[in-house]
Parts: structure tokens; sequence; C-alpha cells
């Protein structure tokens, strides 16, 4: 009896483990694949960081070797893709893994952006480049901020090794923090092509109606009664530059009116403009002089700021 008795009870215990294994099993299967998934998109961000990381670090250690335009343009990239990674890491925060690590992913991936875009202003701000993102978050030492963050996810991405799947997660590099924290900006400061050298030029005077076949400087127009200027002028700099373009009509035989108008912009980067300014009221046979200046900055070597013309309208048909 008592044999028998014993008997059942081992039988029930072998039927209930054997359904909690299953049960087990069955609930392990989505999590380590749930696990194995995260790792795969959570370790192509982190290779992404790290690249970034790399790019940053060649360009403050050789950034003495390029040219102004060449630089600016590689720290705009490197700064467009940081929000990216905001994105990338927030679509990973669902479903929630054990020990929440996709949601402290996302937290360092964060703190990581705003210290990376704070420290890209600082650069651009040493150099005197055009720039305009502000930080997602407020970070006050990038330097010491990235090299905590690379500490704390080295403890971090370790929580999911003995979980279903059993994934690794990649380690963060922030070399480039300590590139910047021993040498700084100095030398990118004192090298004589990524300083900011101011430089403007007029590009090209359009005049409406076409003028008559004339030598250089002379304007010889058709007796009309309204003559249109437009103006193109171009910043040779890579630095948003303020211009001043100033146009002044004087007759000079007693025909016709004054004319005087002045035009502001800001240009951008190697950026051009085309001014188009009032209509000029002119007379037949009038002659004056046409005085084009800008000003703002020195212009640009082989260029000009001012053009002179002497403009002589034909005689109408009916005198």
């Amino acid at each position: 009896m008592l044999i028998t008795l014993a008997l059942g009870v081992t039988l029930i215990v072998l039927l209930f483990a054997r359904d909690v294994s299953r049960s087990a099993h069955g609930a392990a299967n989505p999590q380590r694949s749930e696990n194995r998934s995260f790792a795969a998109l959570a370790n192509t961000l982190l290779t992404k960081e790290n690249s970034f990381n790399g790019r940053l670090d060649q360009l403050l250690a050789q950034g003495t070797t390029l040219s102004r335009a060449v630089f600016a343009a590689r720290l705009n990239q490197l700064d467009q893709e940081l929000s990216n990674w905001i994105t990338a890491a927030d679509q990973l925060r669902r479903p929630g893994l054990d020990h929440h690590v996709n949601e402290t992913l996302y937290r360092i991936t964060l703190t990581r952006v705003a210290a990376y875009q704070t420290l890209l202003g600082d650069v651009a701000n040493a150099l005197g480049l055009p720039w305009s993102t502000v930080p997602v978050v407020v970070v006050i030492n990038p330097v010491a901020t990235l090299e905590n963050l690379d500490q704390q996810w080295n403890v971090d991405r370790f929580a999911l090794v003995k979980e279903p799947g059993f994934v690794h997660l990649d380690t963060t590099n922030s070399s480039s923090a300590s590139y910047y924290a021993a040498h700084g900006l100095t030398a990118l400061v004192q090298a004589p092509n990524l300083a900011l050298v101011r430089a403007i030029s007029i590009g090209a005077v359009r005049v409406s109606p076409a003028p008559l076949p004339a030598p250089t400087g002379d304007l010889l127009l058709p007796p009309v009664g309204l003559v249109q200027l437009g103006v193109s002028v171009v910043n040779a700099s890579y630095d948003d530059q303020p211009v001043t373009l100033t146009i002044r009509v004087t007759p000079l035989n007693n025909r016709g009116v004054a004319f005087a108008q002045t035009l502001k912009t800001t240009l951008g980067p190697l950026g051009a403009y085309a001014f188009v300014p009032k209509l000029i009221h002119t007379a037949a046979s009038e002659r004056a002089r046409v005085v084009v200046t800008l000003s703002g900055a020195p212009a640009a070597s082989g260029k000009v700021t001012a053009e002179t013309y002497q403009m002589e309208m034909s005689p109408s048909g009916n005198s």
C-alpha cells in the first residue's frame, strides 16, 4: 500500500515538474527572441556611436589640415547624426526587458547626445562658425559626462548576459572627449586655414533694358523712362556676413533726377544674393553717374566692392 502511494506521489511530482518545465520553456522562447532582437539593434546603434566618436576624434586631431569650409561641413555632418540616435534608442524601449536595460540605454543615449551636441557647439563657437543646434539637455561638463556614461554603460551592458538568449551588448568609446580634455582647441583656433577671414564682392550688375554696345564702364541705353538695376553680391568667407548695398545716380546734364537707395541683408557662408533696387526714373539724352557700393567687409582677393558707370540715355526719336 505504501509502495503504491509512493509511486502515485512520484508520478504526480513528475507530471507537475514536466508541466512547469514546459511552461518555463514556452516562456523562455519569446523572451530569448526579444533579448536577441534587442541586442542586435542595440549593438547597431552602439556601433554608430563608436564610429561617430572615431570621426570626431580624427576631426579634432587633424582639423588643422582642413579648410574652414571643409571643417565646418564635417562638424555639421556629425551634428546631424545625433538626433537619429534618440529616435533609434526610443524605438528600443518597448517591450520592456529584464533589468530595464532598454530604458537605461535610452536615458544614456539621450544624455550622450546632449553632451556631444554641447561639445560640438563649443568647437563651432571657438572657431566662430555659424551654429544653431541647441542641446536636448543642458550639459555643464560634456567631457566628464561622456566619460562617466562610458563607465556606467560598461556596468549596465551586462544586464542580459545571464538572461534567456545570453546576449552581450557592446561597450562605448568616448576617446574624442578625452582628446578634447587633454589638448583643448588651441591648435584649431590658431590654425591659419581655419581662421575667419571676412571677404565680400560685387558679383555682377545687370541692367534692364540691356545696354547698347559701348566701352567698358559706359551704359548706353535706349531712351526709356525707367531703368532697372540688379546687383548680385557674394560672401567669400565661411560665416554669416551682414552687407549693405548703396546705389546712387547723379545727373550730369540737368536732365533726369537724382536717385539713391540703401539695401541690407545677411549672406550665409559662401552665399550669394541678388539685390533688386527700385526703378530708376530717367530722361532722354540724360547723362548720369551711377555708383554701386557694397560694404560690410573687405573685398575678396581680385574682386571689388564698388563699381562706377557713366550712364547715357539715347536721344528721343521725337526731338
